[in-house]
């Protein structure tokens, strides 16, 4: 997998979607944001300065900090949140809109383009989520933690994806891919368990209401209408109708990236709006919402916790034991027997040891399954706490074990990579494909 370094054949769009500067520097900072690995390690670096404070003398400051209500005026919109809510709700939206525009690209173009291709991370997410469910059920059996059965199904996509970029500089493009697909299925169906079993103030006409700025919005840019000043709003107005109506706001980023197209138009252009538009916005998206956001959900306290009393409670056995082993077993066990079975493929670049890397990935649950236990528990419980707990060890093992694998993997390819570049007699063709042809 490549990084995202900027070229000079970068799409450089007239539209005003995103105004321009002239400034070099600002210009600078934006390409370097672009880089995956600078991306990734400013979440990482968010993520560890928010455990390092809530787990600090200090740790009250941090807790102050993440409940401040900047507008309390907005409770008739359910919008007067704290600063956390804004940021896993609010910024993320951010996030989730360039996802969108990203895996429409590698469903349209790209890919997974290839139905037969498409079908594994689709399959694989629904795997990858009754298998951790199952074994959490298992161990929580006539227990009082059944209503948590739902935590370690969820897969962190910004936490997963960032982990990925910062370890994986050669890894197979199409191995991204995969994680990127099997991350966003799991998203919207943790959110759609929540719905279901974990929401109490579900409001059917917000939620119907939503659809309308939506498809006004794709109207616009499928038109190829790119005026900020109409799709800002109508984007703002699509998150707040969503939020209010009780799903996870960030849908509605997907929604609205999955409406701008993929091909290129008739009016000449070299790039199609898809890719114009997560050009504009990933620098904001890496450069401010995902390391905002991993600095306000990754602050899980462990001052004062009971070490002994939370190894031997199920609740946090059955998570740490879903997120670390049941992700594994559902995500590689559905791909290869959908492989096995069927006419789906497995990506020509990707092996199997590369899928075991990704499946491990996605054992990093961490901010929907904190959620998740925060509703089936009751914020601030003793169950709670030790929720946290697990989903914090079960997402550290889980990128450590992907980390083993992925950088084993990474330093082949890099290997292959450097030998297919050699051509010691400088007659223009590497060296690898004269002694292929010989």
């Amino acid at each position: 997998m490549t990084d995202r370094t900027p070229h000079a054949d970068r799409p450089r769009p007239n539209r005003r979607f995103f105004s321009r500067t002239s400034w070099p520097e600002a210009r600078f900072l934006a390409d370097v944001l672009r880089t995956e690995t600078v991306g990734g390690g400013l979440l990482l670096l968010g993520a560890m300065i928010a455990l390092t404070w809530a787990n600090s003398p200090w740790e009250s400051s941090y807790a102050a900090l993440r409940a401040w209500v900047p507008w309390s005026g907005g409770a008739a919109l359910h919008l007067d949140l704290d600063l956390a809510a804004w940021a896993a709700d609010g910024l993320l939206a951010i996030f989730f809109f360039v996802v969108g525009l990203e895996l429409k690209r590698e469903f349209v173009a790209g890919e997974l383009r290839d139905p037969r291709r498409a079908a594994l991370p689709v399959v694989a997410a629904v795997g990858g989520m009754a298998a951790p469910a199952l074994i959490y059920l298992a161990v929580n059996l006539g227990g009082d933690g059944l209503r948590g059965w739902a935590i370690p199904t969820a897969t962190d996509i910004a936490f997963a994806l960032a982990v990925l970029a910062v370890i994986g500089s050669h890894l197979p493009q199409g191995l991204r891919a995969f994680l990127l697909t099997l991350a966003v299925v799991d998203d919207l169906l943790a959110i759609t368990v929540i719905a279901i079993f974990y929401t109490d103030d579900f409001s059917p006409l917000p939620l119907l209401a939503s659809l309308v700025p939506i498809a006004v919005f794709g109207l616009l840019v499928q038109r190829r209408k790119t005026w900020w000043w109409a799709l800002i709003p109508l984007a703002a107005t699509a998150w707040t109708l969503m939020h209010a109506s009780g799903v996870h706001a960030t849908v509605a980023g997907v929604l609205l990236g999955f409406t701008v197209p993929v091909l290129r138009g008739k009016t000449g252009d070299s790039h199609g709006l898809a890719e114009h538009l997560e050009h504009r916005w990933r620098p904001i998206s890496a450069g401010l919402a995902v390391p905002v956001f991993a600095f306000f959900a990754a602050g899980v306290s462990l001052r004062g916790a009971d070490l002994g009393a939370i190894v031997t409670d199920p609740i946090v056995i059955g998570i740490v034991a879903g997120l670390v082993l049941g992700k594994v077993i559902g995500i590689f066990g559905s791909t290869y027997l959908l492989a096995r079975f069927t006419r789906a493929q497995l990506d020509e670049d990707i092996t199997w040891t590369d899928l075991l890397g990704v499946a491990l990935l996605a054992g990093i649950g961490f901010t929907v399954s904190l959620l998740i236990g925060e509703l089936a528990f009751g914020s601030g419980t003793a169950a709670d706490d030790n929720v946290k707990a697990a989903v914090l060890t079960g997402s550290v093992v889980s990128a450590l074990l992907a980390t083993v694998v992925l950088v084993r993997r990474n330093a082949a390819y890099r290997r292959i990579a450097q030998a297919e570049q050699v051509d010691a007699d400088r007659d223009g063709v590497p060296d690898v494909y004269q002694h292929r042809e010989g």
